[in-house]
């Protein structure tokens, strides 16, 4: 008897001294983890994959229909603006190019030969006129002098003579004009025969060959099935990296924001920004395509090629913040459980802001270094008392994808 009566004085003690000292016998009281109410940077981003394509990607087509005569470019083949890639043989063309040439030297020819007969007619209209000046002159002079029949003779050749003056310059500009004509004929032929020479539109890489030596292609302006493309280049020099924005953030998409882009192929990241985008819809998949372009001098980024892609939606540098797991949704808004001075649990609404990878702000309701807890709220209630054990910081408040 007097050792249970020893024991339990003893026990009684360590009770009173732990009371004393503002802690509970762990044995009656429930752990909980707990995280710091922290401040630091956060920043809300979008991640989502992409690819990348070529900044200009195009088949290139023949103007006019021909045989191939001669190809010099091949798949991987790089090529400069300008430069030639196969020589087409029209030999239609190559005639009507000829005709057309003879067209123009025939006009010439009647143009010359219109002239001299303007310069005739108005030689003669000169001398026809000079004569029936110096008749009426003299019959007005002295009556009689001139019989009136040869003043009215003179007066009617001038007429006929300044007529066909009027006739034969009407006739040189019948010429002139069919010579313009010829002449349009010409610069159309011209233009279609340089169009045997099929050139690179811009600086680039032949990405497909469709057409070998010999072979027949069809003018790529008709509406005809065989008029498939000689060969197709895309520019890789300058890559496009194309992202499907979803409709829920595509209002807060602005030009210039930061883009982080992972290549997973090459193990490595790389920044861009915003160059474009399309500010409408995708109504078939209710996205936004947006686009950032990439210096690729270097070649190592390839068309094709999967990205995870970051970009940051809103982002502040020194906020608030808890774990996402210390926080529980409800009707009248978020809550949290804080352990206070004595360890007491006390359930507390707050005001929640930007919602990090890991953590989410605290817009009010909470102060910094203040204990909340994490993990299962549900074997917590009001007032309980537990034994905090403060966990890890996470880190970091930012990264994340909404």
């Amino acid at each position: 008897m007097a050792i249970l009566l020893i024991g339990f004085g003893a026990y009684r003690l360590i009770g009173r001294s732990a009371a004393e000292a503002g802690e509970e016998p762990t044995g009656d009281v429930a752990a909980a983890a707990v995280a710091r109410v922290e401040r630091g940077p956060i920043e809300n981003t979008l991640e989502i994959a992409g690819e990348f394509k070529p900044f200009e990607d195009v088949d290139v087509h023949a103007k006019v229909s021909g045989y191939i005569k001669k190809i010099y470019v091949d798949v991987g083949d790089h090529v400069k603006s300008g430069q030639t890639l196969a020589i087409l043989e029209v030999p239609e063309l190559s005639a009507q190019l000829g005709g057309a040439d003879a067209a123009v030297r025939r006009s010439d020819e009647e143009i010359r030969r219109e002239q001299g007969d303007v310069e005739r007619a108005e030689s003669a209209h000169a001398a026809a006129h000079s004569m029936f000046e110096r008749l009426n002159q003299a019959s007005q002079q002295q009556k009689g002098l001139v019989a009136q029949q040869e003043v009215d003779e003179a007066h009617a050749k001038d007429l006929e003579s300044e007529a066909q003056v009027s006739s034969a310059q009407a006739a040189l500009s019948a010429a002139r004009q069919q010579r313009e004509m010829a002449e349009a004929n010409q610069k159309q032929y011209t233009a279609m025969s340089d169009y045997m020479r099929i050139v690179a539109p811009f600086s680039g890489v032949v990405t497909a060959r469709y057409a070998d030596t010999g072979s027949l292609v069809a003018a790529g302006a008709t509406s005809s099935t065989q008029a498939i493309p000689v060969v197709r280049i895309a520019e890789i020099s300058k890559l496009r990296l194309v992202l499907p924005i979803p409709e829920s953030v595509a209002g807060r998409i602005r030009l210039g924001d930061p883009v982080k882009v992972r290549v997973e192929a090459l193990d490595r990241d790389i920044t861009g920004k915003v160059s474009r985008f399309a500010d409408s819809l995708d109504l078939g998949t209710r996205t936004m395509p947006t686009e950032i372009d990439f210096d690729n001098r270097d070649g190592q980024l390839i068309s094709g090629m999967f990205t995870k892609a970051q970009l940051v939606l809103s982002a502040k540098p020194a906020a608030l913040s808890v774990p996402e797991e210390a926080l529980a949704q409800g009707a009248n808004g978020a809550t949290a459980l804080v352990v206070g001075a004595q360890n007491t649990i006390e359930e507390r609404k707050v005001v929640t802001g930007i919602q990090g990878k890991s953590r989410v702000e605290i817009v009010s309701g909470l102060s910094e270094g203040e204990r909340v807890v994490v993990g299962n709220r549900s074997q917590y209630r009001d007032g309980q008392k537990v034994q905090p054990k403060e966990i890890a910081p996470a880190g970091t408040n930012g990264g994340g994808a909404i």
